[in-house]
């Protein structure tokens, strides 16, 4: 196939097989140019302030294989009949309209690092000065035995969303009382540390709005301890008395497996059946910075906390789920912070604005029942670790100084300004 050159990518339109949103203003060959794969928290929102504040110095291309973005964050609140499904589906319009970012509906398959190229998975090549890859996390299938990327459509994991997450809701909603869900909850690190036990929440709270109260969610969890267990425990006690039973290891064991005809996780003590079974595997980086070698053993991606660039080239940013951030948890607030510091840091290679000292920030919020919510925040910094002689983020604020209780309307009003910090909405 034949190469693409700076200039005829800026101005291809169809033969690719995807959709190419042509910015509002002229492209330049002399411009240099930035390539974001991955349209999720941290990619999106790296493309949208790089774009935004170079006010088109720089030539911004967002590559994402998907036309629509499902954000996993507030997934939990359509599960339990809050939210509807539109409300956390998100498109990249405004994106192109607004900022004048290229939007490349197609999967990237690798990156050629010496010739700083992407590789689309039809063999096409897209070229970068500066590359921000955000490529969210992958499953580890065999991380339970028995399960397998055909198993989830039978014991959904929903740890990426979409139409899984629609499967779940859909599963959830034939549950009939007296019938047990049970959750497989995943070992660190991964994404969203109390999602699972959010997730936990909203399933007791569809089945006390339905007078289900003989039917109970059951955690199996790998981990002696979870974020925020105290708040949550002492959470399902008052709402939900009877209905949630969380068992660590030091009660069940160990996993053994899971056997999707029969609905069952085996443990080294029990065996347990649900009508409802939801796997939440142990997970790695995406796929494509493995391909990139830009991975450490860990499945991670080593980033310098200064700036999120790759320890392994210093032409490529890698932001979210996929890096090694130190103390900062993965979550959709932490890709956004992460991804403002790598858009001023490649601002300032590429057009010589100036870099200000790395600040980053997380907040999650996580409802427990209407109204009832917890809110958990710190601030991070860079920072040399004199024990390891790495450096890692360090909180600044831990979270016994940042947790309090929230309401469902302050998380939604949260919810519109992050998702409009992403995506411009």
């Amino acid at each position: 196939m034949t190469k693409l050159t700076r200039r005829s990518f800026g101005l291809f339109t169809g033969a690719l097989g995807v959709t190419l949103a042509l910015p509002t203003y002229l492209r330049s060959q002399d411009r240099p140019k930035v390539v974001v794969i991955g349209g999720g928290a941290g990619g999106a929102t790296t493309a949208r302030y790089i774009a935004k504040d170079s006010e088109g110095a720089v030539d911004v291309t967002l590559i994402e294989a998907n036309p629509q973005y499902t954000t996993c964050f507030f997934s939990n609140l359509y599960l339990g009949g809050f939210r509807d499904f539109d409300s956390i589906t998100h498109t990249y319009d405004k994106l192109a309209s607004n900022y004048g970012i290229s939007v490349v509906n197609g999967m990237a398959d690798t990156v050629d690092r010496e010739a700083k190229e992407v590789v689309m998975a039809d063999g096409s090549r897209v070229p970068y000065d500066r590359l921000v890859i955000a490529p969210g996390i992958d499953l580890i299938w065999d991380s339970v035995p028995g399960y397998s990327e055909e198993a989830a459509e039978i014991m959904p994991h929903s740890w990426k969303a979409g139409p899984q997450t629609q499967l779940l809701k859909s599963k959830l909603d034939a549950i009939e009382n007296g019938q047990q869900i049970i959750m497989v909850a995943p070992p660190n690190p991964y994404r969203c540390p109390p999602g699972p036990y959010e997730r936990a929440s909203m399933f007791a709270h569809v089945l006390k709005s339905k007078g289900f109260t003989d039917s109970k969610v059951i955690i199996i969890d790998p981990k002696p301890k979870f974020s925020k267990q105290g708040l949550f425990q002492e959470g399902w006690e008052k709402h939900y008395p009877g209905m949630v039973e969380w068992y660590g290891p030091d009660v069940h064991g160990g996993i053994t497996g899971v056997d999707p005809a029969a609905g069952t996780v085996t443990t080294d003590l029990d065996t347990f059946k649900g009508a409802l079974v939801n796997v939440i595997p142990a997970q790695k980086a995406g796929a494509i910075v493995a391909k990139a070698g830009l991975t450490d053993d860990s499945g991670f991606v080593p980033i310098d906390p200064y700036s999120m660039r790759s320890k392994a080239d210093e032409n490529i940013f890698v932001v979210g789920d996929a890096t090694i951030a130190g103390d900062m948890p993965k979550s959709a607030f932490s890709a956004n912070s992460q991804a403002k510091v790598a858009a001023m840091t490649i601002r300032g290679d590429l057009t010589d604005s100036k870099v200000f000292p790395a600040k980053y920030a997380n907040t999650c919020w996580s409802l427990i029942e209407a109204d009832d919510g917890v809110k958990v925040g710190a601030q991070y910094a860079p920072t040399d670790e004199k024990i390891a002689s790495t450096t890692s983020f360090i909180s600044q604020t831990g979270e016994d100084g940042s947790l309090r209780k929230a309401t469902y309307e302050e998380s939604i009003g949260w919810y519109a300004g992050i998702t409009n910090d992403i995506f411009g909405d």
